[in-house]
């Protein structure tokens, strides 16, 4: 009875730690603008359309990772572009960002409401962002009431996401925007809880999904959380071939080449890491406090270690 509550245990605390690691990134792969397709940030031969405001939101926060620049697009989306879940889901992710628990909530019903009310003329994407709600306020819940009381709630929310995904998928299952939020919770979940195979989930990505630079991104974080460590900086070096601009892939390059340094005992490969650190907080002004927060503790982690 002891090891079967220890194992209930374990997987709601590796739940919770999916949820809060994974949520941030997770909007990251949804949004992402590819600039060679007008108002769609994915490749289909019927683009949907999404405001310019949205739209240059998310190329400052994603292509750039120039969050300053993003908020004041967003801000403008929120006002200008009203039917446009993306928008309202961008909003509650940098609440998240920001611990503001109150616009969190807010923007999270407001990104499922939306989605829901884009079913009927858009199934596709109505369902999918409906599923992208309910995993913002499964979010929303375990900051609110932290994990002993919060993971039941948002495991079942869990069980909403992938209800609306499954009618998404019915509807278009090689939809690249579909393939690319999916298979990205298929691989976050794979990599932190027991029983899930996370080869699959890189296939999905792989052979569906895109852009090619939010695969290759978030393919190289699963690799990183599997230790993985060369599969790792392959792909993140793939993902900086296209938005070099971006601080945070440096930030995750760094991390990868900091356990690969520990791993074989490397000096050179820390001094490597080191100055990726370096690199990222050059452009700290533009992202966020948390973020600047975590790479400068990592930073002085890595210094310390070559001492």
């Amino acid at each position: 009875m002891t090891k079967k509550f220890s194992s209930r245990a374990t997987t709601s605390k590796k739940f919770a730690d999916f949820v809060k690691t994974a949520f941030t990134t997770v909007i990251a792969l949804n949004v992402f603008i590819n600039p060679t397709i007008a108002a769609d940030p994915f490749p289909r031969t019927q683009p949907r359309n999404i405001g310019d405001n949205t739209e240059a939101a998310f190329k400052a926060i994603f292509e750039r990772g120039n969050y300053q620049t993003g908020q004041k697009y967003l801000q403008q989306a929120i006002s200008n572009e009203p039917n446009e879940p993306l928008a309202y889901a961008m909003q509650a992710s940098l609440a998240y960002l920001k611990q503001d628990n109150k616009t969190l909530e807010a923007y999270s019903t407001k990104t499922l409401d939306t989605a829901e009310k884009l079913i009927s003329s858009d199934p596709l994407r109505g369902n999918l962002y409906a599923a992208v709600g309910h995993f913002l306020e499964g979010a929303a819940i375990l900051t609110r009431e932290g994990k002993v009381s919060g993971v039941p709630k948002a495991l079942s929310r869990l069980g909403e996401v992938y209800k609306y995904l499954d009618k998404a998928e019915a509807i278009s299952p090689k939809d690249p925007e579909l393939n690319l939020i999916k298979g990205y919770m298929d691989l976050m979940l794979a990599v932190n809880l027991p029983f899930t195979n996370p080869q699959q989930a890189i296939d999905r990505l792989e052979q569906n999904a895109g852009p090619e630079y939010l695969v290759n991104r978030g393919i190289a974080i699963a690799y990183r959380d599997l230790k993985n460590y060369p599969q790792a900086l392959a792909y993140v070096d793939r993902a900086l071939k296209v938005a070099s601009e971006n601080p945070e892939l440096y930030y995750l390059k760094a991390q990868i080449l900091r356990e690969q340094a520990k791993k074989q005992q490397d000096p050179q490969m820390m001094q490597q890491a080191l100055a990726l650190f370096n690199q990222a907080l050059a452009k700290k002004s533009q992202l966020p406090a948390s973020v600047v927060k975590q790479i400068e503790s990592e930073q002085q982690r890595t210094t310390q270690s070559l001492k």
